[in-house]
């Protein structure tokens, strides 16, 4: 099912949908100062959710920008225009996660396709640390790759995949540094 990774290469391509990881979208120098100019600058947000009966902490710290807003910080509009550059795709939405160490996590999940253009792609543009992302099949078999998302690297996943397989970063076993995550999408009009 999964592909051998080679730089630029598919991971998955067929009738599941298609998976593209772009190691080097951006330069290390890049990708470093538009983590620091986050970092200190993006309105981060701790949130908490019911589950299981009970409250608990989201385990990172996370933000939300249209690419519309007058506030949106310049190393959103540069990075929307790389990630849309890999996938032709013009996004209107970025969503930030910040995963503060290795114990910040999160679960296995596919995107709610309801808040999502249909047919348009999802693209996850990686700064900071290294972590490692888990993207397994949702019905058997239940094949599962581990791919290690590098500081400026792009994974974009086509609007199909998401229906045929969920995706998360794990808690890490080991230290590892602060990573931000920005996700862009391509909204259907009206949504929230």
């Amino acid at each position: 099912m999964f592909l051998p990774l080679q730089s630029n290469q598919s991971l998955l391509d067929g009738p599941l949908g298609t998976i593209k990881y772009h190691p080097a979208a951006i330069g290390q120098d890049v990708a470093a100062q538009w983590f620091a100019v986050l970092r200190a600058g993006v309105p981060w947000q701790a949130q908490r959710r019911r589950m299981y009966e009970r409250d608990v902490d989201v385990p990172r710290l996370t933000a939300h920008f249209d690419l519309d807003d007058p506030r949106l910080p310049p190393p959103l509009l540069q990075a929307a225009g790389v990630a849309g550059a890999l996938c032709d795709c013009a996004f209107t939405a970025v969503g930030l996660n910040l995963y503060r160490d290795a114990a910040d996590s999160v679960a296995p999940h596919n995107d709610k396709l309801h808040q999502l253009e249909a047919g348009a792609p999802i693209a996850l543009l990686s700064l900071g640390a290294t972590r490692r992302m888990v993207i397994r099949a949702k019905q058997a078999p239940r094949r599962r790759l581990d791919l290690d998302l590098e500081p400026g690297s792009v994974l974009v996943m086509s609007y199909i995949t998401q229906l045929h397989f969920d995706h998360g970063i794990p808690k890490s076993t080991v230290p590892v540094g602060p990573r931000i995550s920005l996700a862009f999408r391509r909204r259907p009009a009206g949504a929230a």
